[in-house]
């Protein structure tokens, strides 16, 4: 089982005290997978990123503003962000947990 990892993405996922905790879980071949906890005390704040991303809630709520629009997100929802689409979270439940896809190369491509 050469390169072979095995991990639990609830183990240890007790939230900061404010803002978000950000672990990178893997990144191979131009895609970087990180799991985000996050704290319900956080400052929003707009991201605009050069890659396309995709990024699944895991456990929580959360309320973004992608592009201009409200987008309310549950646990199991999922969400594709093209590249250089402005979003921010604009709030989240205590503990909310995200598994963010980050897919770096050709851009622009289809969800």
């Amino acid at each position: 089982m050469r390169d072979v990892k095995v991990g639990n993405l609830y183990l240890n996922s007790t939230p900061p005290e404010t803002g978000e905790i950000f672990e990178q879980l893997l990144s191979h071949r131009g895609v970087v997978i990180e799991r985000i906890l996050s704290s319900a005390r956080m400052v929003p704040g707009e991201y605009v990123q050069e890659q396309d991303e995709w990024v699944a809630l895991l456990r929580g709520e959360a309320s973004l503003l992608v592009a201009g629009e409200n987008v309310m997100l549950k646990a199991g929802d999922h969400l594709f962000l093209p590249a250089r689409t402005p979003h921010t979270v604009l709030s989240v439940s205590e503990g909310a947990l995200w598994l963010a896809v980050h897919i770096h190369g050709e851009q622009g491509g289809e969800a």
